[in-house]
């Protein structure tokens, strides 16, 4: 072959080439074109979808928001309705008050003009009165013959006769009875001033004054609402008053072993910082065990001050007491002792048994101590427990003899007698306000005690309020209602007291469970 025909062939194998080429390429753009219109009709499917999703949220939306608008234009049109419910109401009433004044005006116009009316007939009877008078006053002077003022004249001069004659025999009287009670008289006002110079008052003997830090303490002391203060007056029953004073709370009671249990309880409780009910509890029977410590460790200094020994415990226990008790005006302890010694003194003068003068002096008044729980008189009770406890019938005798209801009969008695008098009868020892003070409250306490259901009461405020505490188990609360009033008749039928006795009955329901 020659050239031109290899040029040919060669030609047509690359003529046939790219019309291969271009009829590949056509058939593939024809397949790239029908799936771009698919993904176009897909996109537009979805984005339908999308635009009918987005159509539906806002419509609820739309539908929730004109619900909450529909609810605060219902709310508010309640309001204004109730607001001009309130306005017309008050309007009738301020229209009632009004309709009230203006007949109350007219009643007091009436009344001004019934007044007016009495006023003049009142002078009219006046004048009447005068001029009845007048001619009454002229027919006497026509029949006695004197003019009025000249048997006014004779009246005084014999009223003035029969005065002074009546005037000196009243002085001769009373400068006799005068000179007849001068030296009982003169003793009296010595004996008064006595009392009010060396003793104290009964509200000195019934307060304690507790220092604290800054208000804040005492907002923790008083609690929620009060729950602290009320909760530490109910275990305690000491009147707890916390006023404007500055760093200081004031705790009333007339039983100074209930403020001195009160005192260590408000200590600790300051002290620890944690102030609750349940830990005021906790607090204050640990208080209680601390003061019958010191009570026995009182007893005891006493029995070996003056040289008593062999007492048994509880009688030491008793005794301790009375570092507590007041008689008087005097601190029944400190008299205790006081009596013992001069006793003693008196029996070695005297060659008597010096250790049972000093006994019996020491515990003469044992009784007081429990004559609140024990209604008899105090010697008696000092008597029955030397009795109980062995130390004698001597030592028994020589302390009940030492009041007039038994009469001594030892020469044991008698000097127990005489040392009880030196100790309380020398100037300034005693004084009975304070006594018959604490006696008054104790007997408010006796009465409400006496009522059924009563579980403890206390008399605070001076003797103004007793706080009385029932078992809710056998008192509801119509029958502590009940009960506070059949407290206030007995109390107004068996005892005297200045002013107001409030009655406060308090039931309290506690309910208590264990989780283990």
């Amino acid at each position: 072959m020659d050239i031109v025909t290899i040029i040919f062939i060669a030609g047509a194998l690359i003529a046939g080439v790219v019309a291969g080429f271009l009829i590949a390429g056509s058939k593939l753009n024809a397949s790239a074109i029908k799936e771009r219109e698919n993904l176009i009709k897909e996109a537009e499917v979805k984005s339908e979808a999308v635009k009918q999703e987005k159509i539906l949220q806002a419509k609820e939306k739309f539908l929730q928001l004109k619900s909450e608008h529909d609810k605060a234009v219902q709310e508010r049109n309640s309001h204004l309705s109730q607001a001009e419910n309130k306005a017309r109401q008050k309007e009738g009433e301020l229209n009632k008050k009004i309709e009230e004044m203006n007949r109350k005006d007219k009643e007091l116009e009436s009344a001004r003009n019934q007044a007016n009316q009495q006023i003049e007939l009142y002078k009219h009877r006046v004048e009447e009165v005068e001029k009845s008078h007048r001619k009454q006053v002229e027919m006497l002077e026509k029949i006695s013959g004197l003019k009025a003022e000249d048997a006014k004249a004779q009246l005084v001069e014999s009223i003035k006769a029969e005065a002074k004659t009546q005037s000196m025999v009243y002085i001769k009287d009373i400068m006799e009875e005068a000179k007849l009670t001068a030296n009982k008289e003169a003793k009296k006002i010595v004996l008064q001033t006595i009392q009010r110079v060396a003793t104290e008052t009964a509200i000195e003997n019934s307060i304690s004054v507790f220092h604290i830090e800054g208000d804040e303490t005492k907002g923790r002391i008083i609690g929620r609402e009060g729950r602290n203060i009320r909760a530490l007056e109910a275990a305690t029953g000491v009147e707890i008053i916390v006023d404007d004073t500055p760093d200081a709370i004031t705790l009333s009671c007339f039983d100074s072993i209930r403020r001195e249990i009160c005192r260590l309880a408000l200590h600790q409780l300051v002290t620890d910082g944690r102030i609750h009910p349940a830990r005021i509890e906790e607090v204050v029977q640990k208080a209680i065990e601390d003061v019958n410590a010191v009570v026995r460790k009182a007893g005891e200094a006493a029995a070996l001050d003056v040289k008593v020994p062999g007492l048994p415990k509880e009688v030491l226990r008793i005794l301790g007491q009375l570092k507590f008790r007041t008689s008087y005006g005097q601190n029944q302890l400190a008299h205790a002792i006081e009596v013992s010694k001069i006793a003693g003194l008196i029996a070695e003068e005297l060659g008597a048994d010096t250790l049972l003068c000093r006994k019996a002096g020491l515990l003469h008044d044992l009784g007081k101590a429990l004559d609140h729980d024990i209604k008899a008189p105090h010697h008696h009770i000092s008597a029955d427990i030397a009795r109980k406890y062995n130390l004698g019938e001597d030592v028994a005798h020589a302390i009940i003899a030492h009041h007039d209801d038994v009469m001594p009969t030892t020469t044991e008695a008698w000097i127990v007698k005489a040392a009880d008098a030196i100790s309380g009868g020398r100037p300034g020892a005693r004084r009975g306000t304070y006594e018959e003070y604490v006696e008054r409250l104790r007997e408010l306490e006796n009465v409400a005690n006496g009522f059924t259901g009563v579980e403890k009461s206390f008399a605070i405020q001076a003797g103004r309020e007793v706080r009385v505490f029932v078992r809710p188990g056998e008192i509801d609360d119509l029958e502590a209602a009940k009960l506070a009033k059949s407290i206030a008749a007995k109390i107004e039928e068996e005892l005297s007291y200045p002013g107001q006795v409030k009655v406060n009955v308090i039931r309290e329901t506690r309910s208590i469970a264990f989780a283990s």
